[in-house]
């Protein structure tokens, strides 16, 4: 890691002193993001298609039965899509991060541009990678506007709003916009913290849905979930609107006024995400003290019995009874 991390200083000529950050934005110069750019389309069509097979040849059909089993097979159609979904979205974000975790930092804090070599005489450039990476994002929220039964309108739109970010970033790109390069490198700059803020969320909902009953566990992954949240999105807005404040004489005005209001439905939804994991960290903590008050008391039934159903309230019945808690809104 360190060597890599020196190679990106030699080439690119890290630095993370934002006054540096902002004039090398301020630098960029108007060009297409990637030769790959007319061909965006094209490639959203093969991430569509990608996911498409591994859920419903991998996931669907042997995958989540073999993992998961009766825990899987038992959850109504609503939760299940729900599950799998989590896992898909879980797994194209760990990807994505590993991908353009490189080229990311070396565009946004360093001295590259979106044509900088990939690698030393390589004809892939930074900005392929970027592109691809955000075709990635983009066909996942467009794959869980269409599979998931169930999506809060807050997440709905921070959905949409992306998905039109990234494509509209790409396309002026084609024509060398000047605000082209400038809205793309913010579009990474939110991507990048809406990947590392909504992972855990994701394993979270995976976690509550494997171990239903294990309330101190889940009490615990969900505080952990609604703190990082939070902190991603106040780390965001700080950064962004920073950026945005800098760079505020470079924008036209449809950036001066989209940006602050696509940026505002960003920090909604996660603050969204943040209200859930608090209100499932306090139901997990109530069932751990009604549990306690079951043990104590005579006659009751047995710890474990109690459920929450899909209303937030709290339920007794046997095992075989359960009905899961409703999932999470946001992916």
């Amino acid at each position: 890691m360190t060597d890599t991390i020196d190679t990106m200083v030699r080439r690119h000529g890290l630095h993370i002193g934002p006054d540096n950050i902002v004039q090398h934005i301020k630098g960029f110069p108007a060009s297409k993001i990637s030769d790959l750019a007319p061909y965006s389309a094209l490639i959203l069509c093969v991430v569509l298609i990608v996911l498409f097979l591994i859920k419903f040849y991998v996931m669907e059909l042997f995958l989540m039965r073999r993992l998961y089993g009766s825990k899987y097979t038992d959850l109504d159609e609503i939760n299940r899509r729900g599950f799998v979904n989590n896992h898909i979205a879980g797994a194209t974000k760990a990807l994505i991060l590993i991908v353009g975790v490189y080229p990311f930092i070396a565009v946004a804090f360093g001295k590259a541009h979106f044509h900088t070599p990939f690698a030393y005489s390589s004809l892939v450039t930074l900005g392929d990678i970027l592109l691809v990476c955000a075709q990635m994002l983009t066909g996942m929220f467009i794959f869980e506007l269409i599979y998931r039964v169930k999506i809060s309108p807050v997440s709905m739109f921070h959905h949409i709003g992306s998905i039109l970010v990234a494509q509209a970033a790409i396309t002026i790109s084609i024509n060398q916009d000047k605000d082209a390069s400038i809205e793309f490198v913010l579009c990474t700059v939110w991507g990048a913290f809406d990947i590392i803020a909504e992972f855990l969320p994701h394993v979270a909902i995976i976690l509550y849905r494997v171990y239903p009953t294990s309330h101190v566990f889940l009490s615990n992954v969900f505080r952990i979930a609604c703190f990082t949240t939070l902190a991603g999105t106040i780390s965001e807005t700080v950064l962004a609107m920073y950026f945005f404040g800098l760079l505020w004489h470079h924008f036209s005005l449809g950036l001066r006024i989209s940006t602050p209001m696509l940026h505002i439905a960003f920090s909604a939804a996660q603050l969204h995400g943040t209200r859930i994991f608090y209100m499932m960290w306090r139901k997990q903590e109530k069932l751990i003290r009604e549990g306690d008050d079951l043990e104590k008391a005579p006659g009751l039934p047995s710890e474990g019995s109690v459920e929450v159903s899909s209303e937030g309230s709290v339920d007794v019945s046997s095992p075989g009874d359960r009905h899961e808690d409703s999932e999470r809104g946001s992916s």
